[in-house]
């Protein structure tokens, strides 16, 4: 459980030298009972303070677990804290005289409950990220005791046929009564003895034993296990099947499991169809030409819940290896963990199969006959790569309730922002709830946390209802520790069934061939690697009908750098371009028009080779390269013009040959603009950056100058709503940016939840961001200028000019656009440099200027921007209303109108866009709106809802 627990801090993390140290300790006194007050002492010679960081502080911590008198049922102590965070109430007291560390407990009382068999524990700083802290000590409670001297507790034994089996046992305290189970049947007993010994013969089918000692009141389990080897049976593998589980579609009581491990020498398929004892007729067969194993299983009952495991055996592993490893299918879609299933609530995943009592680590379910989803879409035509305004989600911090459902519950927000895409960031079965998602164990499996596969669906089916494409972010640089991939070829000195690849291993590399480390590193050059990837592609794409993928950390995917080498890393990498432009071609093949988005950040001459990739085919395929500007752009929102120099936001400049380049100001893994507004942006006289609303107040100018730009772009979940909250904001709503340390800068950690009230939709500066930003990608999407080319100037200015042009347009239509933004901290007259003289409008509210003299100065305030066309942007405002509508009667007008829902607030705009009334309608849904003032004319009406999303309609005044 410690390991596991570790993991979910490790995410997304560069490699550091661990830490952990050796400590010596005793224990006072040595023999106790869990009511007995016991001192634990450590040496202070033994801890290396100065590497930890408390040679002044002696800020030493106690972190403990327990187990019951069968050393089961662990659990930790209350009062650990966080890891992150240890409670004061574990510190311990430093002697200085004699340099020790002492914590006085009562383990009953500490741990919080009776019945303590077993305590464990280790050392450790306050905040123990990068491992500072000690190795696992575990010591016996009680003093009755009982120790396995053959086999080792809780082992299991690899035996062959018929073999002899030895089991020895001594015990403290006087002599104690023993009885040996062997598949819950007594097959020995030994009334009085201290030293118990027993030999059961000629066994031929797998046991599992337990060793039960009494003495007095008090009784001790021991458990070990034996498998014997069931001289694996070499027959070839029916045609057509995968690695898996392969249901047979004419007969429900049957499927078969295919299992690539090389090296093995058998298999065992254990799971609740054979009572978690698999006899010799689930022993896989081994195909002789594949060389994988393979196995049938009949008498299933259709649209029952099944769960399995293998046991995967070598009876010569490595050192440090164990002989078996028990691990779920490496190719589950639903996996059932005894770690993070406990805190899944019903109402996120109702009726969720039961994990099966006695068993450890993940399990695969297995159900025939399953009912697939009834999909409303199936012929979704997605957005054209140039359009794509993508919305990056995590499902965890967008919502209160973390969930698909809150999303589903949503959609109305992502419409009425005019998206044509939501990523949403990893939702493969991850380690832990709370987490990005990258770190990764079953790819193809959907983690729980947010909700059962049919709700992912259904927001999946929704989205395409809605014009909407669903992009998912993928990690397949790496998996984590649970990956029975990794855990089939390991290193497990500790025993805890948890460790590194070994050399033996064919999917990963035993130290990352980059110097990105996360995780244990996938080698993409192997060929089953490969396979694995290519099924994971397949799955999301075909069974849930998956728009794209954003491939998270490209960089990785090469073989010829080291961990340590960083240019090696950042420098065109051939098998690395090959390798992916595989992976491109196999999505492709599956659906021609797949998205296919690479998180590389690296060289112009390397990202070429995918962004210009086929795309002069029909359709035009191309990959689209992931582009950081965060940089540049906050410079801007801050008001600062050194590096604010926002050239690169444009694909040409970066030499591709189309829009490939996926650019954004904000993205999950970069400080929040308006963080940085508030905190350092700049000030002349009276404005002030860093006063809220004025930082508000220059966001809209930011989608100005990034979402108009040719080209797909993406959001950041809540730019559009100015969100303030720092990246690096704690559980506990605290900052800290301390990314000295592994993850203590709280990058990871859950964000407080957004407030889907009028503090947020409600404030009309957070709401201004949004319903520009939803104009603007009106435009972008609707009108053919934007997919033009632009010309921007290469230079760090605050003052902003982007000219966008489509020569394949007439002058007739709106073909050319100009885009002014004033960044600085005072007014600026800027040069338009309009291409030619004539009527302009400004596409935000058509207003007209009179262009006579093309480099006619025009004054901006502060944070001001301006987005002039040739033309009326007249598809944009017919699609702007069009998604909007909203009934008004009576229609034309005379003296009042009322609406068709209850709204909060009403604005109403002359034909050229100038606001000419406001009325507070406070959700009264017979509110009659007065327009016997207005002179006769055509008008629009913007009409907020209760969840102040915008709707528009127009109406004529007689």
């Amino acid at each position: 459980m410690k390991r596991i627990l570790l993991l979910t801090f490790l995410l997304l993390s560069l490699a550091v030298s661990a830490q952990v140290q050796t400590v010596t300790y005793s224990i006072n006194p040595a023999t106790f009972d869990d009511t007995t007050p016991i001192t634990i002492t450590i040496n202070g010679t033994s801890v290396d303070e100065t590497s930890w960081g408390i040679s002044t502080t002696h800020a030493l911590y106690l972190w403990s677990w327990s187990y019951d008198v069968n050393d089961t049922n662990q659990a930790d102590s209350p009062s650990n804290g966080s890891w992150t965070a240890s409670n004061e109430a574990s510190k311990f007291t430093y002697n200085a005289g004699t340099d020790t560390y002492t914590k006085t407990i009562t383990p009953s009382v500490y741990f919080n409950r009776n019945g303590i068999g077993r305590i464990g524990f280790l050392v450790k700083t306050k905040d123990g990220t990068g491992d500072k802290k000690s190795q696992d000590i575990l010591v016996e409670v009680g003093s009755f005791q009982v120790s396995l001297t053959s086999p080792v507790e809780n082992s299991t034994s690899i035996i062959s046929s018929g073999a002899n089996f030895n089991i020895a046992a001594t015990n403290t305290n006087g002599v104690a009564s023993y009885t040996l189970k062997a598949n819950g049947v007594t097959v020995n007993t030994n009334a009085s003895t201290s030293s118990y010994s027993y030999t059961h013969t000629g066994l031929t089918s797998n046991q599992s034993y337990e060793l039960i000692a009494t003495q007095g009141t008090t009784t001790i389990s021991k458990k070990f296990s034996v498998v014997v080897n069931p001289n694996t049976v070499s027959e070839a593998m029916p045609a057509g099947l995968v690695d898996g589980v392969n249901y047979n579609t004419s007969d429900a009581t049957k499927a078969t499991l295919v299992l690539d491990a090389p090296l093995k020498d058998f298999v065992y398929v254990a799971g609740s169809f054979n009572n978690w004892q698999p006899t010799s007729a689930y022993a896989m067969k081994k195909d002789p030409s594949s060389g994988k194993f393979w196995l049938e299983i009949t008498g299933l009952v259709s649209g029952v819940n099944n769960t399995y495991q293998y046991w995967v055996v070598d009876t010569t592993p490595l050192a440090n290896s164990p002989s078996m490893v028990k691990t779920a299918d490496p190719y589950s879609t639903l996996v059932l963990s005894p770690y993070d299933d406990p805190s899944i609530p019903a109402s996120k995943y109702p009726n969720m199969p039961v994990y099966p009592a006695g068993q450890s680590f993940e399990v695969t379910v297995l159900k025939t006959g399953q009912t697939p989803y009834n999909w409303q879409v199936t012929n979704f035509v997605k957005p054209e790569k140039e359009k794509l305004v993508v919305y990056e989600v995590l499902v965890r911090d967008f919502d209160a309730g973390r969930s698909y459902q809150n999303l589903i519950d949503r959609i109305d927000y992502f419409k009425n922002l005019k998206i044509n895409a939501i990523e949403l960031m990893p939702v493969m079965e991850f380690e832990g709830n709370e987490s990005w998602g990258y770190n990764t164990s079953f790819h193809m499996a959907l983690d729980k946390f947010y909700g059962t596969s049919d709700k992912l669906k259904e927001f999946i089916d929704l989205c395409h209802q809605n014009g909407i494409a669903v992009i998912l972010d993928v990690a397949l640089n790496h998996a984590f520790g649970r990956n029975p991939m990794v855990r089939m070829w390991m290193n497990d000195p500790d025993g805890d069934g948890f460790g590194s690849p070994t050399a033996e291993n064919p999917y990963f590399n035993t130290v990352a061939k980059h110097s990105y480390s996360v995780g244990e590193d996938f080698n993409h050059q192997s060929l089953k690697t490969q396979y694995y990837v290519n099924r994971v592609i397949k799955q999301w794409i075909e069974e849930y009908k998956i728009d794209g993928f954003r491939w998270d950390l490209t960089k990785g995917f090469t073989q010829a750098c080291t961990a340590s080498d960083e240019s090696c890393t950042n420098s065109y990498q051939q098998d690395r371009v090959d390798v992916l432009k595989k992976y491109a071609d196999y999505s492709w093949g599956l659906d021609p028009t797949h998205y296919t988005i690479f998180e590389h950040l690296g060289t112009d001459t390397e990202e070429q080779q995918w962004a210009n990739y086929r795309v002069a085919e029909t359709p035009s395929k191309g990959v689209m390269m992931w582009g950081k500007m965060t940089d540049q752009y906050n410079q801007l929102s801050m008001g600062y013009s050194s590096s604010s120099n926002i050239y690169r936001m444009n694909s040409s400049s970066r030499g591709f040959t189309a829009n490939r380049l996926m650019g954004y100001a904000e993205s999950h893994d970069e400080e929040r603009l308006m963080y940085k507004n508030v905190q350092y942006g700049a000030s002349s006289g009276s404005y002030n950056v860093k006063t809220l609303n004025t930082a508000l107040s220059r966001m809209s100018a930011i989608g100005a100058v990034s979402l108009l730009i040719p080209g797909p772009k993406m959001i950041w979940h809540f730019g559009e709503l100015g969100w303030d909250d720092s990246i690096y904001t704690c559980n506990d709503g605290t900052v800290n940016d301390n990314s000295s340390t592994i993850s203590g800068d709280c990058k990871l950690d859950t964000k407080p939840q957004p407030q889907w009230t009028e503090n947020w939709l409600g404030d009309s500066n957070r709401n201004k961001i949004y319903n520009d930003w939803a104009k603007m990608i009106t435009l972008k999407k609707s009108e053919p200028v934007f997919l033009g080319t632009a010309t921007m100037a290469n230079t760090a200015t605050l003052s902003v000019n982007i000219k966008i042009t489509n020569s394949n347009l007439t002058a007739a239509q709106l073909k050319d656009v100009v885009i002014l933004a004033n960044f600085d901290v005072t007014t600026q007259s800027m040069v338009p440099a309009f291409q030619y003289t004539g009527t302009w409008y400004n596409l935000m509210d058509n207003t007209t200027i009179n262009v006579t003299d093309v480099n006619a100065t025009i004054s901006l305030a502060p944070g001001e921007y301006r987005i002039y066309g040739n033309k009326q942007a007249n598809l944009a405002i017919e699609n702007f209303e069009k998604g909007n509508a909203v009934s008004l009667y009576p229609n034309p007008v005379a003296d009042y109108f009322t609406l068709n829902f209850a709204a909060l607030k009403v604005d109403v705009y002359s034909v050229s866009g100038q606001l000419v009334k406001t009325y507070n309608a406070n959700g009264n849904a017979d509110f009659q709106f007065s327009v016997s003032g207005l002179t006769s004319g055509l008008y629009l009406v913007k009409a907020f809802d209760e969840n102040n999303n915008a709707r528009v309609a127009k109406f004529i005044k007689n």
